[in-house]
């Protein structure tokens, strides 16, 4: 029951969540080829004889988008942030296998393919994550994959707009990462009333926090949407507004990333050496397989100032890049949206804006005092 000595919660939060999501960023969508429900359906198809989690059983309604994996991916957020011990081993083995359970249902029920298009968050996330490659890969007539090298996100720019469901579901998995650093600085303490000096524990903030991630998702949208539409005005095509919104949100997924990268640097650097030191004896029996058991972790990096100035170093240069690949993304899709230059620049004004102050608020995340 250690979260320490047992490897499953800097497994899922540290290794997953955040380094994961880091490395597809990096080679591409990885997701699909790992994740942990297409063995299960392909064993249960042959054992059973039949095309099960293939051919669908249920059509998935098509009128309720991508309500599904806004569902799954907010009751995840507020497990991670809200709940009293989210790094318990045994409440987070049962969350993960209740998690697992319920997609494999929906992957049976509705079909494997669709159910992971629409419903399971972390399917479209990964996808959208791995798509900012630098690496594009394509098939050819000779079944093999061709790859080639091009600019960040690059992939995005060309793809087919987002419905508004998923667009809501991708501002969520931000509004997540930024909810989560300003829920621990002094300014968001004081506003609720705690004095961060002397922290009461999750339980005490479980409901300020539960509307406080509410808000910052709704705020969020509306930031987004409003600039986005406000743009279109500016352009003169405001009959376009939905497909603009489900284009350029595509300009936000490296923001996300550099968000989930700047904000998770400091867990990773001290949770990854407790993660090398658990998985050594992953079951607590005085084992030293990869020879790591006796390591101690450390964080004697924190306590100098060349080790916390090239932390906020890398976090501000992670911050800073998101939004300008965000930036020069979100203008190459207006130039595929709107038929002159020049139309292109007006409807960008309010998104760029929103990004600039966006910027400001993850800079001072990183710099204002926090718990």
């Amino acid at each position: 029951r250690d979260p320490v000595e047992n490897p499953l919660p800097t497994m899922i939060w540290t290794v997953w969540w955040v380094c994961f999501t880091v490395i597809q960023a990096i080679t591409g969508p990885l997701w699909p080829h790992l994740n942990p429900w297409t063995g299960a359906i392909a064993v249960t198809r042959s054992l059973l004889g039949k095309q099960l989690g293939e051919r669908p059983l249920a059509k998935l309604p098509a009128n309720i988008g991508y309500l599904i994996a806004i569902m799954q991916f907010a009751a995840f957020a507020w497990f991670e942030l809200i709940d009293l011990a989210p790094s318990d081993p045994e409440r987070l083995a049962t969350a993960i296998i209740a998690y697992w359970l319920f997609n494999l249902a929906g992957a049976l029920i509705f079909g494997g393919t669709e159910w992971m298009k629409r419903a399971e968050p972390f399917s479209i996330f990964f996808g959208l994550i791995g798509w900012l490659s630098l690496f594009d890969r394509r098939g050819t007539d000779t079944r093999r994959t061709q790859i080639s090298l091009g600019w960040p996100g690059h992939s995005l720019i060309e793809k087919s707009p987002l419905p508004l469901s998923g667009v809501l579901l991708v501002l969520l998995t931000l509004s997540t990462v930024s909810f989560d650093g300003l829920s621990s600085t002094f300014a968001w303490l004081g506003a609720i009333g705690i004095n961060p000096l002397e922290f009461p524990g999750r339980s005490a903030v479980m409901i300020s926090g539960t509307i406080g991630l509410i808000g910052t998702w709704l705020a969020l949208s509306a930031a987004f949407l409003g600039a986005i539409i406000l743009g279109c005005v500016f352009a003169g095509e405001t009959g376009r507004w939905r497909e603009a919104v489900g284009r350029l949100i595509y300009s936000i997924v490296p923001i996300a990333l550099a968000f989930q990268m700047a904000h998770y640097l400091t867990g990773v650097l001290v949770d990854g050496q407790n993660f090398l030191i658990a998985i050594s004896d992953p079951f607590a029996r005085g084992w030293n397989l990869f020879g790591t058991a006796g390591w101690h972790t450390t964080t004697s990096f924190l306590n100098t100032l060349s080790g916390v100035t090239a932390i906020f170093n890398t976090e501000t240069i992670a911050i800073a890049l998101g939004h300008v690949i965000g930036i020069v993304m979100a203008h190459l899709i207006a130039l595929r949206l709107f038929p002159r230059p020049q139309q292109a620049i007006l409807s960008q004004t309010p998104l760029a804006a929103l990004m600039v102050f966006y910027t400001g608020f993850g800079l001072w995340l990183l710099s204002t005092p926090r718990i």
